[in-house]
């Protein structure tokens, strides 16, 4: 048997953290076993579902590397499937039409509560004899069995059983043909023989209305696992307050593919302790077996260690490239510094993002001048003499290197009885309009002496 996945987003918002680890998990189980992955799109919510959102979704699947073998299918292409399954199901007396309206429904609902009983569809059209009112569009409802139960293996959490009695007869096609939730996705998983269901565990409440109706059309039950869902540090569900944004929000603040991919495979699966691995070794140890039945819990300070990590790994060739755009981007003038790749190379192991290395690098292709305020905070009078000393020494050298300047620093400090820090901070400031820089040396050599020696002297003749 081919294993076959699908992941099968609804179009009414952007991808979000949970539903791209669910596509991971979905994308990777099936990669292990040589299946194929399915991308489908739940486009039936009519209000809310936005083209946009497709593109965003599907941007973002590709930014994350999760390639798809077929599709992405949509749900509203495939609406006269839902009605000649629907149909079949009336004709075999497991599905019956239903007239009530809103207003009777809610008058259900209302007198339901006042017996404080739990609101569900009591079942008055089920074997109704009554002629349908005019006018009135019916749906279509699944004649749920009334008694028994429903079993299923849930490959996460185990065996889970709900009677029957605690389930209404559910609609499975609107008036205007549109099928429900629980029906279109059964359809579909049967239309595209999805052997494994692969989903967050907000559906699992959702599994035994499925199943019933699987059973109905004497299918055999794909396998089902249910995710747990992701919660934030404080224990409550993931939001946007957690820093949990749209997918296609991480590469516009810096994050690299493969760092979110890294975290995702963590949030609520493991392989002993490894932390970081490539999406081919994810792929080569995925299993459902590892997946934690807690809930997972986004942490925004380990996906920055992560990231540091792989930009730390990646060839200072590609984060040249990715940066380049963001400098441009802030005004800077890549053609006013030195090499970008010699800038990146000293700077990323200081970076968590490619924003902030871009932000660093700056001090280089930026107007970054220091204010007054700078100026007074951290460059005394008493360092003056040292710093006029240094320029001396810093504008005889010819070969403008980290050694020669390494040099000047180290003579001045010991002729002034001067600790790195006291002579450091000021030059930062004067060059760089910054009180922090990675080893000055280092960055005065990068600078160019020009650079270095204009703003010493504009500095030393104010």
């Amino acid at each position: 048997m081919m294993i076959r996945t699908r992941f099968a987003p609804s179009p009414t918002g952007y991808l979000h953290i949970g539903g791209a680890r669910t596509a991971l998990f979905s994308w990777a189980y099936a990669r292990k076993a040589g299946g194929k992955f399915i991308l489908r799109i739940e486009d039936t919510d009519l209000e809310r579902s936005t083209e946009e959102s497709v593109t965003a979704i599907l941007d973002s699947m590709r930014w994350l590397g999760l390639d798809w073998d077929e599709g992405p299918f949509h749900q509203m292409q495939r609406l006269p499937r839902y009605r000649e399954i629907a149909e079949q199901l009336l004709r075999e007396g497991k599905a019956y039409r239903c007239y009530c309206s809103r207003e009777d429904l809610e008058k259900m609902r209302e007198a339901q509560r006042a017996k404080g009983e739990k609101p569900r569809y009591d079942g008055r059209w089920r074997d109704s004899k009554a002629a349908p009112p005019a006018g009135v569009p019916p749906v279509i409802r699944f004649r749920n069995p009334l008694d028994g139960e429903v079993t299923f293996l849930d490959l996460v959490k185990g065996p889970i059983t709900v009677g029957n009695a605690e389930l209404d007869d559910l609609v499975i096609l609107r008036a205007d043909g549109v099928p429900t939730y629980n029906f279109g996705v059964v359809v579909d998983d049967l239309d595209m023989n999805i052997t494994h269901v692969i989903r967050g565990d907000d559906h699992v409440n959702n599994t035994p209305r499925q199943v019933n109706i699987f059973r109905a059309l004497d299918a055999e039950l794909p396998k089902f696992a249910h995710v747990p869902m992701i919660l934030g540090a404080d224990g409550e569900r993931l939001s946007k307050r957690h820093g949990a944004v749209s997918v296609m929000q991480y590469p516009e603040d810096g994050y690299l593919p493969e760092a979110l991919v890294n975290y995702l495979a963590r949030l609520g699966w493991s392989h002993g302790d490894e932390e970081m691995f490539p999406l081919a070794q994810f792929v080569e140890w995925f299993d459902l077996g590892h997946i934690s039945r807690s809930p997972a819990q986004f942490n925004p300070e380990k996906l920055r260690w992560l990231n540091h990590q792989y930009i730390k790994l990646r060839p200072d060739a590609d984060l040249e490239r990715m940066v380049a755009l963001r400098i441009e981007r802030d005004g800077g003038s890549l053609a006013a510094g030195p090499p970008l790749a010699h800038v990146v190379a000293l700077l990323k192991e200081r970076s968590e993002t490619l924003d902030q290395l871009a932000e660093e690098s700056m001090m280089f292709y930026g107007e970054t001048r220091p204010t007054p305020e700078q100026l007074r905070g951290n460059v005394s009078d008493e360092i003056r003499p040292a710093l006029a000393e240094l320029a001396t020494l810093l504008a005889a050298i010819d070969d403008w290197r980290m050694a020669g300047i390494a040099e000047a620093l180290q003579a001045v400090m010991g002729r002034h009885k001067l600790k790195m820090p006291k002579l450091a901070v000021p030059v930062r400031v004067i060059v760089f309009g910054r009180t922090q820089t990675p080893n000055l040396s280092a960055v005065l050599g990068l600078a160019g002496k020009s650079r270095v020696m204009e703003r010493l002297q504009a500095y030393l003749n104010d």
